[in-house]
């Protein structure tokens, strides 16, 4: 059953390129990720990723990839607010396909 993941992030000004950099060899460096996107929010600084996965046990076995990918660029966050910290992450399974 496909899954999607999706994480919302602040960067910090100047640091956009370093945030993007960091993503470069994440088709290789998680398994079981199937594609993924980075789009620029309309939120001052805001990106997200969105990730589809092969699973749930892809998604849950990628973890450990995925937070090593976080750890080199965990510098260009910035904090979302409201005590959320410099992440914001959801996942689940695809309950509609509608293309």
């Amino acid at each position: 059953m496909t899954v999607f993941s999706v994480v919302r992030f602040k960067v910090k000004p100047g640091m956009e390129q370093l945030f993007l950099d960091a993503h470069q060899d994440v088709a290789t460096a998680w398994p079981g990720l199937r594609h993924a996107n980075i789009i620029k929010t309309g939120a001052e600084q805001g990106y997200c990723i969105i990730a589809e996965w092969e699973s749930q046990q892809a998604l849950a076995s990628g973890r450990p990839q995925m937070i090593a990918t976080l750890d080199r660029f965990r510098p260009t966050l910035d904090d979302l607010g409201n005590g959320m910290g410099t992440t914001d992450p959801v996942s689940g399974p695809v309950v509609l396909a509608i293309k």
